[in-house]
C-alpha cells in the first residue's frame, strides 16, 4: 500500500509565483486516489486561480529523459501522474529574479504551478513516467517561447542523471546559455479612457512605460463588436476601464440614452468577455448612480441597485456585466473631481469672481478625488485584494454640495455666507434640458476597502489640498 502525505499544503519558493503542492493521496491495495487540482481549496491556500484550458499528458519510457528548459506566455499546473521526476525551473522573466532557480522531486503526492516565463524542466527517476500539466492557454506555434540550456552554468542545476547520460532531444542541447536569453517581458496593462479624470489620473500614477500602455475611444471604441479582436489580448494582464459616457442629463434624450448604454453597459460586457477568456484581470469604475439614494445611510457594496435615471441603469448594467470577469475589480465612487472642468474649480472661479451662486442642499455625498481612485486602483493590485466591488470616496462628514461650496469659498479666501442654498428641483426650474434625477444620498461605506489596508483621505484635508495645488 502507498503511503503519502494526507495534508494539502502550499510552500513558496525562492522564485516569485512558483510554489510547491503537497498533495493527500489515499492508498489501498487497489493502489491510491489524489485530486490533482482542486480549485476551492488550493486557492484558498494561496494558488492562483489560473483556470486552465488545456491538460497535456508526456509519457516518458526510460529513466533519464530529460525535457527543457521551456518557458512559455502561459501559467501552468504540473505533476505526475505515474513515477517521479527531478524538476527544475528558472525565472527567464524580466525583473530582478531573473536567473534563479529551484529543483524538487516530483511523485504523486507532490504538484507544483509554474507562472508565465518561469523555465520549466525536468527529467525522468522511473520508468514509464506519465508527466502530466494543466495550462491557461491553448497551445500555438505562434506564441512567444523563452529557452535555455540544460547544462547552463549560471543556473547550475545539479541533474541527478549527468546529461551525457540522459536522453535529450537535439533541440533542447541547442538551447542559449543564460547570458544570450532574452527575458520573457511581462504582460502589459491598458487604461482605457486615457483623456478622462481618471484616466489622467492614472497616467500621473503609473507614467509611462513599456508595460503600460494608455488609450482613447479613438484608439480603442468599446462600442465597436469587433473589439474582441482590437487587441492581442493574451499580452494584457489589467486592463482598467475608465472610459464611460457621463453625460448625466444628456443621457435622457434618444440620441445620448444609446451612447450611454453602449459605452457603459454593451462595451462593459465586451470587456468581461475578453478578461474572460484571456485571463485579464478587469478593473471597472462604478457609480453612486447606481441607487436611488433614499437609504438613510451609508450604501454597501452589496446593496441592492435602483437607479433613478439612464445614466445611472446604464452603468448599473456595467456593473452586473463587468462582475462576469472572474478576476475583476469594481471600484465605486462618488462625486468625482479630477483635472478639467468640475464642480470645485467653478466654485473657486466663482469665488474669485465674488458671485453669489444657487447651489443645492438635497443631495449629500462625499467627494472621490481621481489621484486618490488611481491610488486606490494601485493599492488593490499590489496587494491582490480578493476579487470584488470595493466603495471609495473620501473620509470624513457626508455633505451637501452647497457644503463643498463654501468650504471651496472659504479656502480660497471669500464670504462662504455668500453660498445661497436651493433644492434641486428648484435649481433646475427654468432650463428647457432633459434634467435627470439625481440620487439625494451618495454616501458610501468605506469598510471593505479599508480592510485591505487602503487608508481613505480626510474630505477636508484633501478638498483643501486638492485647491492649493
Amino acid at each position: 500500500m502507498v503511503e503519502f502525505a494526507t495534508e494539502l499544503q502550499v510552500s513558496r519558493t525562492g522564485i516569485p509565483g512558483l510554489v510547491v503542492v503537497d498533495l493527500p493521496v489515499h492508498g489501498d491495495a487497489r493502489g491510491w486516489f489524489k485530486e490533482n487540482w482542486q480549485r476551492a481549496k488550493m486557492t484558498a491556500l494561496g494558488v492562483d486561480d489560473f483556470r486552465p484550458v488545456q491538460n497535456n499528458i508526456s509519457f516518458n519510457d526510460a529513466v533519464g529523459t530529460t525535457r527543457g528548459i521551456h518557458a512559455e506566455p502561459w501559467d501552468k499546473f504540473v505533476s505526475v501522474a505515474t513515477g517521479r521526476v527531478f524538476a527544475a525551473w528558472v525565472d527567464l522573466r524580466e525583473g530582478p529574479t531573473f536567473g534563479a532557480t529551484f529543483t524538487t522531486v516530483i511523485d504523486a503526492a507532490r504538484a507544483v504551478f509554474v507562472p508565465r516565463g518561469v523555465g520549466n524542466s525536468y527529467q525522468t527517476l522511473d520508468p514509464d513516467t506519465a508527466y502530466t500539466y494543466l495550462v491557461t492557454d491553448h497551445w500555438s506555434p505562434e506564441a512567444a517561447y523563452t529557452f535555455l540550456n540544460l547544462a547552463d552554468e549560471t543556473a547550475a542545476i545539479d541533474w541527478p542523471i549527468a546529461l551525457s547520460e540522459a536522453e535529450i532531444s537535439a533541440k533542447d542541447l541547442n538551447h542559449p546559455r543564460l547570458a544570450d536569453v532574452t527575458p520573457m517581458p511581462p504582460r502589459r496593462t491598458l487604461v482605457l479612457g486615457a483623456n478622462g479624470q481618471v484616466g489622467q489620473a492614472l497616467h500621473a500614477e503609473w507614467g509611462d512605460g513599456p508595460t503600460i500602455e494608455y488609450a482613447t475611444r479613438q484608439d480603442i471604441d468599446l462600442a465597436d463588436p469587433g473589439l474582441a479582436t482590437a487587441r492581442p489580448w493574451r499580452e494584457y494582464s489589467v486592463i482598467v476601464n475608465a472610459a464611460a459616457y457621463t453625460a448625466v442629463d444628456d443621457a435622457e434624450t434618444t440620441e445620448g440614452r444609446a451612447l450611454a448604454w453602449d459605452a457603459n453597459a454593451t462595451g462593459v460586457a465586451r470587456l468581461a468577455a475578453i478578461a474572460a477568456q484571456n485571463g485579464i484581470i478587469l478593473v471597472h469604475i462604478s457609480s453612486d448612480y447606481v441607487f436611488d439614494g433614499t437609504a438613510p445611510g451609508l450604501y454597501a457594496e452589496d446593496a441592492t441597485f435602483s437607479p433613478l435615471g439612464v445614466y445611472g441603469q446604464s452603468k448599473a448594467a456595467g456593473d452586473i456585466a463587468a462582475a462576469t470577469a472572474p478576476r475583476h475589480y469594481i471600484v465605486r465612487a462618488s462625486w468625482v473631481v479630477g483635472s478639467g472642468r468640475n464642480f470645485v474649480r467653478t466654485m473657486a472661479e466663482l469665488a474669485g469672481r465674488g458671485v453669489a451662486p444657487r447651489v443645492v442642499d438635497d443631495q449629500r455625498g462625499r467627494l472621490t478625488f481621481a489621484h486618490d481612485i488611481a491610488a486606490a486602483i494601485s493599492h488593490l493590485l499590489e496587494v491582490r485584494a480578493p476579487f470584488g466591488t470595493y466603495n471609495l470616496s473620501c473620509e470624513g462628514a457626508v455633505m451637501t454640495w452647497a457644503d463643498v461650496a463654501r468650504v471651496v469659498f472659504e479656502t480660497v479666501g471669500a464670504d462662504p455666507s455668500l453660498v445661497r442654498d436651493t433644492s434641486t428641483a428648484e435649481y433646475f426650474r427654468d432650463t428647457s434640458r432633459v434634467i435627470s434625477p439625481r440620487p439625494e444620498n451618495s454616501g458610501l461605506d468605506l469598510r471593505k476597502i479599508r480592510a485591505t489596508g487602503f487608508t481613505p483621505v480626510d474630505g477636508a484635508v484633501a478638498l483643501r489640498s486638492y485647491l492649493q495645488s
